[in-house]
C-alpha cells in the first residue's frame, strides 16, 4: 500500500466507511474531569527521531471521520516502545554476514535491526527535507511530507547503504501494528483501532459472528486486561 491517491491514506478512509465508528467518552471523577495525563517522554528516540515519528505517524493514519489517527491511538508511543525489545535488536534475525540485496522473495537482507533502520532512515529523510526545503521533516507542510514519504516509499531516496523502501515498510509496519495490537503494547489507546474496525479483541468466544460478512459486532472490544471500548 502507498500513500497516493489510490495508496494506503486514501484506502484506508474506504476501508473504514460504513464500519463501526468510535464511541466519544470521558473519565469524570466526583469534583471534575480527570487531570491529563503526562505527555509520554521517548525512551530511545532521541528529539529529533521523536519529532520525526510524530509527523509521520500522523500522515500515515490521520484522523478522519472514521475514526481516531495514530497520534490519538499512541502508535509513536508503541515504536517507541518496541525499540527496546529483543525484537528491535534483530534477536530473532539471521543477521550474519554476507549482505547483498537480491529478489524479494529472498526477505530482508540488510545488516540493520529495526531499531538501526530508524536511526538511518530518520537521519536519512531528515536530510533529504533539509537539502530541498531547508527544514527538517516534521516542520515541513503535510502535503510536502506526503511527497517525501511517497518518495521513499518508491525507493526513489538514499539513505547510504540503507534503501528508502526498506525503511518506509518498516515504519509503516510498525505503525499499523500500533494502531491495532492490544493496547498492553503501548497503541491502540482506548481500543479505538478495533472499536474503528468493529473487532472483539481479546473477547474469549465470538465464533457466533465469524461468518457474518457485513455485520455489525454489537459487544463492543475487550482487551487481554479487560478494558472495554
Amino acid at each position: 500500500m502507498g500513500i497516493n491517491g489510490s495508496g494506503f491514506i486514501s484506502s484506508r478512509r474506504r476501508f473504514m466507511q460504513g464500519l463501526a465508528g468510535v464511541a466519544a467518552c470521558g473519565t469524570v471523577s466526583g469534583t471534575g474531569a480527570a487531570a491529563p495525563p503526562k505527555p509520554y517522554m521517548p525512551v530511545f528516540f532521541n528529539a529529533a527521531e521523536w519529532n520525526f515519528l510524530l509527523a509521520a505517524c500522523d500522515r500515515l493514519i490521520p484522523a478522519d471521520a472514521n475514526g481516531p489517527g495514530a497520534l490519538a491511538l499512541n502508535v509513536p508511543r508503541f515504536i517507541d516502545q518496541q525499540m527496546t525489545t529483543p525484537y528491535a535488536q534483530g534477536a530473532q534475525w539471521y543477521m550474519a554476514a554476507p549482505f547483498v540485496q537480491g529478489p524479494d522473495n529472498l526477505g530482508y537482507q540488510l545488516p540493520y535491526p529495526p531499531r538501526d533502520l530508524y536511526r538511518h532512515g530518520i537521519a536519512g529523510m531528515n536530510a533529504h527535507a533539509t537539502t530541498r526545503h531547508a527544514k527538517p521533516f516534521a516542520a515541513l507542510a503535510p502535503d510536502v511530507q506526503d511527497d517525501l514519504l511517497r518518495a521513499a516509499e518508491g525507493g526513489r531516496l538514499v539513505f547510504g547503504d540503507v534503501p528508502s523502501a526498506a525503511f518506509f515498510d518498516q515504519l509503516l509496519a510498525n505503525v499499523m501494528e500500533g494502531a491495532f495490537s492490544d493496547p498492553i503494547h503501548g497503541g491502540n489507546t482506548g481500543l479505538g483501532g478495533w472499536a474503528m474496525l468493529g473487532f472483539p479483541g481479546a473477547r474469549a468466544d465470538f465464533m457466533d459472528w465469524v461468518d457474518r460478512y457485513g455485520a455489525h459486532y454489537p459487544l463492543g472490544s475487550v482487551s487481554i486486561t479487560g478494558e472495554t471500548a
